[in-house]
């Protein structure tokens, strides 16, 4: 059994960095493969379904089954799903497909940042935080790699197939001890939380700017090849464009926010979202195109970043339960906003369906202006705590 701890942290890194291969590929192979915008849609929205499963049982397997066994089946069931990535046309088998690679980085979201927590007992921040990084510069990786692999680009999965297979024999060798080793279910645990109402508020935010996120992902590829005349290459490297801007504004968050200002953060970028992907969707700005994607990228970037981190401050006691709750907003967020632009541009057009972005972040910033005399209470002894 393989129980070295550099050994499984990088493993983790490695999964989380097909992670961001997985959610980013349709999006970035999209008009390589010739999909439209509704069947686009309806592959994202399959795949987020996939995700949510997984994120759920990995979340309630993780304190009663070894980490590295969870990540095994993952790791196992995206590799297959990988190397028949649209290995045939029909629509029905991709969807599939698409299901099975959401179930596979779904475990990795749900469960390497809990093993990292096992292995660690020091800086755990500092190794999420670079767990994460590693989503991004999956998501990076992958678009750039496909400009390489315009006529072959089907490369890329099965490449993507056969790496991730050795993975699930490394997890099947490995073995990770467990610190904590409750039984209690994620249900259970926010049942000790008095306050739903903050929880809900929290969640509907982080459904939002993950949907903002994802769908951007998903579909700024075609929107700029169909209505902006990118062509294929361009149209990728707008895509490498929005993921610097996300990194960029990971970065400056961690680097200058203050916890008491985090509402207002919150507040500021949904905000801007509203006037940057307005700008983006709607404006023909020629060159300046290139410089509203990476502030679309920066904008939403931190949102996320910014709730969770709120979360943790407000419930500190039962941090572990609230977050991995939230987490169920990635495919949420992830499913929702696809499906709905899926279904405008079906009825209407894809320039009106790209509306949906910045209403948005339209309901983002009621919501969060809304909620601030409930976001702003960091700071005092557990409020939200049903007390014994």
């Amino acid at each position: 059994m393989i129980k070295n701890v550099k050994a499984l942290t990088i493993s983790s890194y490695i999964s989380m960095f097909f992670l961001g291969v997985g959610i980013t590929m349709i999006g970035a192979a999209a008009r390589n493969i010739g999909l439209d915008p509704q069947r686009l849609g309806l592959l994202i929205s399959i795949q987020q379904l996939g995700f949510a499963i997984s994120v759920a049982f990995a979340g309630a397997l993780a304190d009663v089954v070894e980490k590295p066994k969870i990540l095994f089946v993952g790791s196992l069931l995206l590799s297959i799903a990988f190397l028949t990535f649209y290995k045939t046309q029909l629509f029905g088998l991709n969807l599939i497909v698409m299901l099975f690679i959401g179930i596979g980085i779904g475990s990795y979201e749900g469960t390497t940042d809990a093993m990292l927590l096992d292995l660690h007992h020091e800086h755990q921040s500092r190794y999420i935080n670079i767990n994460h990084l590693f989503v991004t510069m999956g998501s990076a990786t992958i678009s750039l790699y496909l400009i390489f692999l315009q006529l072959n680009w089907r490369n890329s999965s099965i490449q993507s197939g056969m790496v991730v297979l050795l993975l699930a024999l490394f997890f099947f060798l490995a073995k990770a001890e467990r610190k904590n080793k409750s039984t209690e279910s994620l249900l259970v645990r926010l049942k000790e939380i008095k306050d739903k109402k903050l929880v809900a508020i929290l969640f509907v935010a982080a459904m939002l700017a993950v949907g903002l996120e994802l769908g951007t992902l998903g579909y700024l590829t075609t929107f700029l090849m169909e209505l902006r005349g990118f062509s294929q290459v361009s149209s990728k490297l707008a895509l490498v464009i929005f993921l610097a801007g996300m990194a960029t504004g990971r970065l400056a968050i961690g680097l200058v926010g203050k916890n008491r200002y985090m509402s207002r953060y919150m507040l500021f970028l949904f905000g801007l979202s509203v006037l940057f992907f307005g700008g983006l969707f709607y404006i023909e700005l020629g060159h300046f195109t290139w410089l509203m994607v990476f502030l679309c990228g920066t904008t939403v970037s931190a949102l996320f970043p910014l709730i969770i981190s709120l979360a943790g401050l407000l419930f500190k006691e039962t941090a572990g339960a609230i977050i991995g709750f939230l987490k169920l907003a990635i495919p949420v967020g992830g499913m929702l906003v696809p499906l709905v632009i899926s279904l405008i541009s079906k009825e209407s057009s894809l320039s009106v369906s790209m509306l949906v972005f910045p209403l948005t972040g339209l309901i983002g910033f009621i919501t969060t202006l809304a909620s601030r005399k409930y976001l702003s209470l960091i700071g005092q002894a557990e409020p939200y705590l049903t007390r014994s």
